[in-house]
């Protein structure tokens, strides 16, 4: 019986330790072989690479320096340009095309590199070329030239599970390839202000500074995601990290492989979150998830196939769609041309639409903004449009019983500064609207009043 336990013990402990299984012995008393990730990681580990990045930085200097007189008196360099710094930094990737040279990373481990190197396990590196990257969802792309590569297997993160095992690669704190182990703690993980498309899978599979951009997979050594980002409120891992699901990556992967970019379409909607206040008010039952449409565009995929302010929507594509941040990854994913299925409850009635994703260059106005639930879920159910001064933001619409109106906005408000930063256009104030998630401090004329509001 005790022998029994031991093996038991030592099983479970191989799956689940946070630690490196090295040390544990490959058979147990009785000769029998122990299960051991090695040799799947033997398979994927050449194609986790570690990513070293270099920028020249102006490096600030004595402003006396700027006087002729005193540079001529002390004999310095009669330049203009300011001397530089290089700095470094490391990250991590995963080739994902090897007879291209395909490398996948995050963009915030790339982002203003002048130089982008890449190493591999067996110790070669190489100069990698940027091919295109996709900030929104934090994903860049590059390429690098060399042969004899190996490229991960990708799964499909749509069938990952929560209880499922995990195990993530990477390069933390610049220390080379490490391994950790652990599971997939929770799926479609949003709200957390950290990209503007955010479904993260979250795991407790220990993931520090560096391992961004690595890859995370599963028992068959099948990529399920890339690392990307960890709550960290003692400055290390806490268990708690995130990573972007390879079906959203390969989305912008296959765009940025084809155009260079990432051409993300909408179905020209606006929406927001069912509060409790909306729940009682188109009288949902308990427990009822879905986004709210609080208008719809004209001139667009949704307007064509029927939609109406009021539908709530409850899934796209069989999907369950729960929040405002899940339909809109649920949309980004797909690609411009592509036929979406949405169910909806409209009146306490399910109905279904078909309909495709449009580009939104063709069905939205540069000028105009209707879809104010995607600019900021606290100013859904208004419209705005650069003002005619180009000195701030007007607000030519605000729908009845919706969250802006509700808040105290109204038809006729200059927006001028949103979050303590100055708006001249429709630009300006979705760059200020990032800020914050939680609160807004707008500036706003009204008529020959100014107002400072506050909205939460």
């Amino acid at each position: 019986m005790q022998t029994k336990f031991y093996c038991l013990f030592l099983i479970l402990f191989s799956f689940i330790s946070m630690h490196s299984t090295a040390a544990l012995p490959a058979t147990d008393a009785q000769g029998k072989v122990l299960p051991s990730l090695a040799p799947m990681l033997q398979k994927v580990n050449s194609a986790v690479v570690n990513i070293a990045t270099f920028s020249n930085a102006q490096v600030a200097q004595n402003p006396l320096m700027n006087d002729p007189f005193f540079k001529r008196f002390f004999d310095a360099p009669n330049s203009r340009q300011r001397p530089q710094q290089r700095s470094s930094s490391a990250g991590s990737g995963v080739i994902v095309d090897a007879a291209r040279g395909v490398v996948i990373t995050n963009y915030h481990v790339i982002e203003n590199a002048d130089e982008i190197r890449v190493s591999l396990i067996d110790g070669r590196n190489f100069s990698a070329k940027l091919m295109g990257s996709d900030p929104d969802l934090d994903i860049a792309v590059l390429k690098i030239a060399a042969k004899d590569l190996t490229e991960i297997r990708l799964a499909d993160s749509s069938r990952v599970r929560v209880g499922d095992f995990a195990v993530a690669i990477g390069n933390p704190f610049g220390l080379g390839q490490t391994v950790t182990t652990g599971i997939v703690s929770a799926l479609g993980r949003s709200g957390l202000g950290l990209k503007g498309y955010e479904n993260y899978i979250q795991t407790d599979a220990s993931i520090n500074p560096g391992n961004s951009g690595g890859a995370l997979v599963d028992l068959a050594g099948r990529l399920i995601g890339i690392n990307s980002a960890i709550i960290a409120p003692s400055g290390g891992n806490v268990g708690i990290g995130f990573a972007i699901p390879i079906n959203m990556a390969k989305a912008s992967l296959k765009q940025i492989l084809q155009h260079g970019e990432v051409r993300r379409g909408q179905i020209g909607v606006s929406i927001q979150n069912i509060t409790d206040e909306l729940r009682q008010a188109f009288n949902l039952k308990n427990g009822q998830q879905g986004v709210l449409v609080t208008g719809v565009g004209d001139n667009t995929p949704a307007k064509r196939a029927g939609l109406r302010s009021g539908d709530i929507i409850t899934s796209v594509d069989g999907a369950n769609t729960n929040s405002v941040n899940r339909l809109r990854s649920q949309i980004g994913i797909k690609n411009i041309g592509d036929q979406v299925k949405l169910t909806v409850l409209r009146e306490g009635r399910s109905k279904k639409f078909n309909m495709d994703v449009g580009n939104p260059q063709q069905f939205s106005n540069t000028n105009t903004s209707n879809n104010s639930g995607q600019l900021h879920s606290l100013l859904a159910g208004a419209a705005f449009k650069n003002s005619r001064s180009s000195r701030g933001v007007e607000v030519t619409n605000v729908t009845s019983n919706s969250v802006a109106a509700f808040n105290g906005l109204e038809r006729g408000d200059l927006i001028t500064r949103a979050n303590k930063i100055k708006v001249n256009n429709l630009n300006d104030f979705k760059h200020a609207l990032k800020r914050s998630d939680k609160a807004l401090l707008l500036e706003i004329k009204r008529g020959k009043q100014m107002l400072l509001m506050v909205i939460r």
